[in-house]
């Protein structure tokens, strides 16, 4: 039985890339299901297929899973290359997106997630320039240990897939993350992440509360959005 992966706006929904990204990236076959925010608050229309009204979702028959890291690691039971073959660079990348998953507050908060909107931002908090050292760290770090191209090795893996947001985020608002940069511009031209930017561009609809919080980002520069 083929897997249903559940997704939300391209241009918005970063929780939706990551297992998105990992499934086209490893070619494991799944029917792609889309259900856009169209409300300030979805979760009553999100419960129906998922138990916290959120997204992603993944259905593999009776079973469904609800969360990013969740999904991640019940496809790593079913499927080679989730993680590096590497057992150095596998532990490195499951505290990576352990890291991912549960932090990076103040990047969420002040860079919200617009794949097809450029903006100038203001000073940063200095929670978000701890975020932006950390990211800079972290990629700068893992190029150079593990050889790159991807942060895992020679190979991409979920550790990609997680931080594919965050290379959105940093082209969008003109992040600079040092010889991280290397790591951005190589998953940004990754066939997946163009065909999911390509998406991006194409939607008309707009959500206001999302909209609201990029406006609150920054100056917007320039609107490539449908």
């Amino acid at each position: 039985m083929t897997y249903t992966l559940i997704t939300a706006n391209r241009n918005y929904s970063s929780w939706s890339l990551r297992p998105w990204l990992l499934m086209k990236a490893l070619a494991i076959p799944f029917y792609d299901r889309i259900e856009p925010f169209t409300q300030p608050v979805n979760y009553a229309a999100f419960r129906h297929f998922s138990p916290t009204g959120q997204v992603p979702a993944l259905i593999d028959g009776e079973c469904i899973l609800w969360d990013s890291l969740g999904i991640t690691l019940y496809l790593a039971e079913r499927h080679p290359g989730v993680w590096p073959d590497d057992a150095t660079a596998r532990a490195f990348a499951q505290c990576a997106v352990a890291e991912m998953h549960g932090g990076f507050g103040a990047l969420r908060n002040e860079c919200t997630m617009t794949v097809g909107v450029r903006v100038r931002k203001g000073a940063m908090s200095p929670g978000l320039s701890r975020d932006v050292a950390r990211l800079a760290e972290l990629f700068g770090g893992a190029l150079e240990r593990f050889g790159g191209p991807w942060l895992g090795g020679a190979a991409f893996t979920a550790l990609d897939a997680f931080y594919a947001p965050v290379a959105f985020r940093i082209r969008t608002y003109g992040l600079d993350v040092g010889a991280g940069q290397a790591w951005v511009d190589h998953i940004l031209a990754h066939p997946a992440m163009i065909a999911w930017e390509r998406a991006a561009l194409a939607e008309n609809w707009r959500e206001a509360e999302h909209e609201a919080e990029l406006a609150a980002c920054g100056t917007v520069i320039a609107d490539y959005r449908a």
